[in-house]
């Protein structure tokens, strides 16, 4: 069964990913970010989970990967790692070739997103209160830091040597 973007509308964890606040929930700029542990040497968090959403929006491994600035080698790895933890499959891919290949989210995939999802979605509004009072407690540089997002532009002014008082 193939698993669309479309399957996820409704779902409160989807709406959250879907607003951009992939990974984490924040409170001014600080950032709670989820990782579930399966034992020692298995895990699945907000990397793995943004990779199966973009295979599902992409159909494509490839392009999946691509559109998270990861090679297709690294995309593709990490889909193994999380078919092989996992009984089900998170995604069934086709080869590619003349017919052009491709990968769909299994259900199972797509059930594994919207619990992730869910638990990061809980797990925010359970810490927002701690959050705020842990960065109530940085000190101020850090703090105006934390709160102020970081320009994307560069600017040609000179900026004064290493020397420079």
């Amino acid at each position: 069964m193939q698993v669309m973007e479309g399957d996820f509308a409704g779902d409160p964890a989807f709406d959250i990913w879907s607003r951009g606040l992939t990974g984490a929930g924040f409170v001014s700029g600080t950032r709670l970010t989820l990782r579930v542990d399966f034992g020692s040497s298995r895990s699945i968090g907000p990397g793995k989970i943004r990779l199966l959403e973009a295979v599902a929006r992409t159909g494509s491994i490839s392009q999946a990967g691509k559109s998270l600035g990861m090679s297709y080698r690294r995309a593709w790895l990490l889909i193994d790692d999380m078919n092989q933890c996992f009984r089900d499959a998170v995604v069934n891919a086709r080869p590619g070739g003349s017919q052009g290949g491709g990968a769909v989210a299994t259900e199972f995939g797509a059930g594994l997103v919207r619990d992730y999802r869910a638990i990061e979605t809980a797990a925010s509004v359970a810490a927002k209160k701690r959050l705020r009072s842990l960065e109530s407690a940085l000190r101020r540089s850090e703090r105006a830091d934390a709160m102020v997002p970081r320009k994307l532009s560069v600017r040609s002014r000179k900026r004064p040597g290493p020397h420079a008082d």
